[in-house]
């Protein structure tokens, strides 16, 4: 592949990414809004011990919080610049190993390109702690698994 090659699927990660993280703001947004709405119809409380309200308000407090860190998240594939072609496993890189493909970036799961599976982790997981700072040829271990990376960019 091309160094043009490497910045193209670079920026096809990162849009694809940033369609998942979209998909996951515009749901915990409406989950949210929803269940604003349920709790303006319900009005206030009826008794000193109101568990339904009590669960309302709980519910849209955790839709709150995931709406919050889904946000957080999509800013930060704004911070990864495709045009960088990575020497080192680091935030933005994608590491090709003999056994998987990664994109380091958010934990966005699975990503499909050109046929290829493609795991879109964060850099706070404890797989990518264990492959940080390698290089392209350098071997890993994980659960056991033993991976040497082909390709890093």
């Amino acid at each position: 592949m091309t160094e043009n090659d490497y910045i193209e699927l670079k920026n096809r990660l990162v849009s694809e990414c940033q369609r998942v993280q979209k998909k996951t703001v515009v749901s915990s947004k409406s989950e949210m809004d929803e269940t604003q709405h349920a709790l303006n119809d319900y009005g206030p409380n009826k008794d000193r011990y109101d568990s339904f309200r009590d669960q309302l308000i709980s519910r849209r407090d955790m839709f709150s919080l995931q709406y919050s860190k889904a946000v957080s998240e999509y800013s930060v594939l704004d911070k990864i610049n495709p045009k960088n072609i990575n020497k080192v496993a680091e935030f933005g890189a994608v590491i090709i190993t003999d056994v998987c493909r990664f994109f380091i970036s958010i934990s966005a799961g699975k990503i499909e390109l050109d046929g290829h599976l493609y795991y879109a982790i964060s850099p706070g997981v404890p797989l990518f702690r264990v492959m940080e700072g390698k290089k392209k040829g350098d071997a890993f271990e994980f659960n056991g698994k033993k991976q040497v990376i082909k390709e890093l960019f």
